[in-house]
């Protein structure tokens, strides 16, 4: 039996594993978990008090707020986290958007291209660590099922929600008591509650409160029976971005507002809409028409557009965007017209500019490489990336945004 088909029988169906890379390098390192808490706003602890993270922060270093990349979406900013770029410098510019070249959508629902590596730039945490000779796990991660660079971690999961808390924690202990030759140093992991209550409830504490709660004592679970294991086991706690209240009356019809003009193809984000032209003329006519229509909305040319930071000349950014205004969200008929009539007044969301703070989410950071009980001013989410290489012994690559100087002075 080949040793890679051994390694998916130990760790199931589910589970997908390629032959453990290990060169040697890393043993005696430390190791990492990188915990993402899908839609975390910067304020949740605060407001609800979780006990056991509440005391872990207490141990360690916390941030005012993790300031995502625009958009403020999900799969641009964990992306961003895992390879400390910029979305317009990555490639995934927002949760959904066209490539002129290719003449195709990406979408998140898409599995053949969330799995399809090319889709993907810059080198993801995973990648660097296998290529070092460094064994790494994924607990689900955007981008860690996808061959980026013909790499995938040694370990990983399909992207699937029904997965309870329960059995990421458990794959997590057993991978950290594998022999040393075999176990990851790097590992992701992955909960989607907050976001799924904050989408649900909007964020509000009152309903917001069973849920972190219950997310809490699965954090508690792990936090016990890794410290069991006597490892130098260290944790960053992130969010991908915040949420704010959308209003029932402050829902965008984009199919309306859309209806006269002729596109090549279109990516609705619900912050942001992104249009793309078979030339020069039709972009023009587009911005002409929009500038018509009066609304709670900002039509823009891609030069024009003030919140990508740069590589405008990145062709999956829309020829026009047209930017809902804070508190203002588009969706469609369908949806809208579903809220017209529903009882709910409301929903969260978010994707919106990150100068905007119900935008931000978290950094919590503890184990034996970090300081002691230290507060520090909110910061990019893009210097994550040199910060793991650093504790990891990675080299970090040059094509990366973030710069280690901004939180080396969070470390022992």
């Amino acid at each position: 039996m080949r040793l890679s088909t051994l390694w998916f029988l130990l760790f199931g169906l589910n589970c997908l594993a390629q032959a453990p890379a290990s060169t040697g390098q890393a043993e005696g390192s430390p190791y990492l978990i990188l915990i993402s808490l899908d839609g975390f706003r910067h304020d949740y602890v605060e407001l609800l008090q979780p006990p056991r993270l509440s005391a872990a922060i207490e141990g360690g270093v916390r941030t005012e707020g993790l300031i995502p990349c625009y958009p403020s979406k999900t799969f641009p900013n964990h992306y961003s986290i895992a390879t400390g770029m910029y979305p317009e410098n990555h490639g995934l510019v927002n949760n959904s958007f066209y490539d002129p070249s290719r003449g195709e959508k990406y979408t998140t629902g898409n599995r053949e291209a969330v799995q399809d590596g090319t889709w993907y730039g810059g080198t993801p945490l995973w990648v660097n660590a296998e290529r070092a000779g460094m064994i790494s796990a994924s607990y689900f991660f955007v981008g860690s099922e996808a061959d980026i660079q013909g790499v995938r971690p040694s370990y990983y999961y399909l992207y699937d929600q029904s997965v309870t808390h329960e059995q990421r924690v458990d794959q997590v202990v057993d991978w950290l008591t594998l022999p040393e030759g075999q176990r990851p140093h790097f590992i992701t992991l992955y909960f989607p509650d907050m976001d799924d209550a904050g989408h649900f409830y909007s964020p509000a504490p009152d309903s917001l409160r069973a849920p972190l709660m219950k997310l809490d004592a699965t954090l508690g679970n792990l936090f016990d029976r890794v410290a069991e294991l006597d490892l130098p086991v260290n944790y960053i706690v992130v969010s991908d971005h915040g949420m704010t209240t959308i209003l029932r009356e402050n829902m965008l019809n984009y199919d309306a507002l859309l209806s006269e003009i002729e596109t090549v193809e279109m990516a609705a984000n619900g912050s942001l809409l992104h249009l793309y032209f078979s030339d020069e003329e039709a972009k023009k006519k587009a911005l002409d028409q929009l500038e018509d229509k009066e609304g709670h909305f900002q039509a823009y040319s891609r030069e024009d557009f003030p919140y990508y930071r740069e590589n405008l000349g990145q062709e999956r950014v829309g020829d026009v965007l047209i930017a809902a205004d804070f508190g203002y969200y588009f969706v469609n008929s369908r949806a809208w017209n579903f809220f017209q009539r529903s009882d709910r007044n409301s929903k969260g969301e978010h994707g919106f500019p990150p100068k905007n703070p119900d935008m931000h989410g978290i950094f919590y950071a503890f184990g034996p490489a970090f300081r002691e009980g230290l507060t520090i001013p909110a910061f990019e989410n893009i210097h994550i990336y040199p910060l793991v290489c650093e504790i990891l012994g990675l080299d970090t690559p040059e094509e990366v945004d973030g710069r280690l100087e901004v939180l080396q002075p969070i470390l022992k």
